[in-house]
């Protein structure tokens, strides 16, 4: 026992920590993660039990299917021409508008197709 003023230097020293995983780490085809993300895209999946019946961690399925996300929001931003259209048909014609038309624009567009 040390007395006072004095201290004592433990070093403890640990092969593998509990509940790291043993044995080397696992990798996943790229096919594999997309039918993995496909399938969590699917509505009302619980994505858990789904990422449980695959045998992999329900963490990993998750991280995936937002890393797809973020490739899917970033090819929409680059590519403005993929985001949605809205039609309005009037008689015979079809105006198609993407999100970012401005209010007087599409007013403008909607009277030149009517007296037209």
């Amino acid at each position: 026992m040390p007395t006072h003023g004095s201290f004592q230097l433990i070093e403890a020293v640990v092969e593998r920590l509990d509940g790291a995983p043993v044995g080397e780490r696992r990798r996943w085809s790229d096919e594999f993660k997309a039918q993995a993300v496909a399938a969590a895209m699917a509505p009302d999946v619980n994505v858990s039990a789904l990422a449980r019946r695959l045998g992999i961690s329900p963490a990993q399925l998750f991280g995936w299917r937002r890393a797809f996300r973020k490739t899917q929001d970033e090819a929409q931003s680059a590519h403005p021409s993929s985001q949605t259209l809205t039609e309005i048909v009037i008689g015979d014609a079809i105006i198609r508008v993407g999100q970012d038309i401005g209010e007087a624009n599409l007013h403008r567009i909607i009277r030149a197709v009517r007296t037209a």
